[in-house]
């Protein structure tokens, strides 16, 4: 069921932000086909998925731990079998097994290509002890940065959630050639969050010059108000900070947008932050 539409240019391309919820019934690898098969109705080149999708963040620390699997295990291969099967790029997200058996599993993020080869993953450097949250009583913290991979529709970098935090990981990306950074999150709600959101998502676009890509999990349906665990509003912002399409902070949806790379190109030209860094200094 593979997409052969070609696109008008090939700095173009159509990605799919999947804000969804950890389905109830935990049937997790339905609740991914759904979002592709409507991904690729969308003529999406690819779809990104938010934080804790393979293992809800509600589970206990000692569930969380039980529910680990190995990178490829039976969750890698269900996942990267859709992506093979509808021809579509793939980001999501999973609980991956610690090679140390003492230690938390990872929290962490795969891209496979549209023929289901995991081409890069990375495990979440910063871990969200904050506002009385502690992620790292169920996760191990990686220790590495993701560095930026090829794709037909640009280079691509991966950071999650509380990454975002910190501008040395966006710099990072953009100074090794990054167009897209791609951050699956689960952005926990309260004062001032959304729009910290957004802030964030602005600012590593307005610095670098590239287009970053939130993508945030929502409550279930039904969840009351006071509730609310989660903030969606999954969104594209380019590289001139303009959001052009976002979801809603509560529903489950599918946002879809364009990325065009001349914009990468002309925002880099138009104020060349990079010709002047002085690092040196730093």
């Amino acid at each position: 069921m593979h997409n052969e539409k070609r696109r008008e240019y090939e700095d173009v391309c159509f990605i799919g932000l999947a804000q969804c919820a950890h389905p109830e019934d935990g049937d997790t690898i339905a609740l991914v086909e759904r979002y592709v098969r409507e991904a690729v109705e969308a003529e999406c080149d690819l779809i990104v998925f938010p934080e804790c999708l393979m293992t809800p963040f509600e589970s206990t620390p000692e569930e969380f731990r039980a529910a680990a699997e190995k990178q490829g295990g039976s969750f890698c291969q269900a996942v990267d079998a859709l992506a093979a099967r509808y021809g579509l790029w793939i980001v999501y997200t999973m609980n991956e097994r610690n090679e140390n058996p003492a230690r938390q599993p990872y929290n962490t993020a795969r891209i496979v290509d549209s023929e289901g080869v995991c081409r890069g993953f990375y495990r979440k450097t910063h871990l969200f002890d904050a506002q009385g949250k502690r992620e790292s009583d169920r996760v191990s913290a990686g220790d590495e940065l993701f560095a930026p991979i090829d794709t037909p529709f640009g280079r691509i970098g991966l950071s999650i959630c509380y990454d975002l935090r910190f501008p040395e990981v966006a710099r990072a990306a953009a100074v090794a050639g990054c167009d897209i950074l791609i951050n699956p999150a689960a952005w926990v709600a309260g004062p001032l969050k959304a729009e910290h959101w957004q802030a964030l998502l602005r600012a590593r676009a307005i610095e670098n010059g590239m287009y970053v890509v939130g993508v945030g999990r929502v409550d279930p349906a039904g969840t009351p108000m006071r509730q609310r665990r989660f903030v969606g509003n999954s969104c594209v912002v380019d590289p001139f900070g303009i959001i052009h399409e976002s979801g809603g902070f509560f529903d489950e949806e599918l946002v879809v947008d364009e990325i065009n790379l001349v914009n990468v190109r002309e925002a880099r030209a138009f104020i060349p932050v990079f010709e002047h860094r002085r690092p040196e200094l730093y």
